[in-house]
């Protein structure tokens, strides 16, 4: 020891505490998984209620005319379907099934745009409108 040393102050000894095993670490704290939020689908079919939904469209840029949809749907909606009388084979598919609902859908709109033009051309009433910027339109 050196001359010097013997005549400074000793630092006080510092106190260690040792973990306590019984106390719980913050690893061992781990809190229980978040669990996802339930999808519309989940929500739907939980309450035995039908369930159908567009997931995407696609269209194809070459050609127009030409475009698929995909859907999802519950058990409960294919069901009602089936009740509705759109099974037309006992091994029908659900997605056959499906399918025939939305081609259904899909002929009633496009039968109501056509009576709707049809009913503009016999009435003799023709609207024109007219893009006058700014997010405006000029019917008359």
């Amino acid at each position: 020891m050196a001359f010097f040393d013997m005549f400074r102050k000793k630092p006080a000894p510092v106190e260690q505490k040792l973990p306590n095993p019984k106390a719980a670490t913050p690893a061992s704290r781990s809190k229980p998984p978040k669990e996802e939020p339930k999808t519309a689908k989940q929500l739907a079919t939980e309450n035995n209620a039908p369930y159908v939904n567009i997931l995407s469209m696609d269209v194809d840029l070459e050609n127009l005319h030409q475009g698929a949809f995909e859907l999802d749907w519950n058990e409960i909606f294919v069901a009602r379907l089936v009740k509705a009388g759109y099974m037309i084979k006992k091994d029908d598919t659900d997605s056959e099934i499906v399918d025939r609902w939305f081609q259904n859908v899909c002929r009633h709109v496009v039968m109501e745009t056509w009576e709707q033009e049809e009913a503009i051309s016999k009435s003799g009433v023709w609207v024109r409108s007219t893009d006058i910027g700014d997010g405006r339109t000029e019917v008359s």
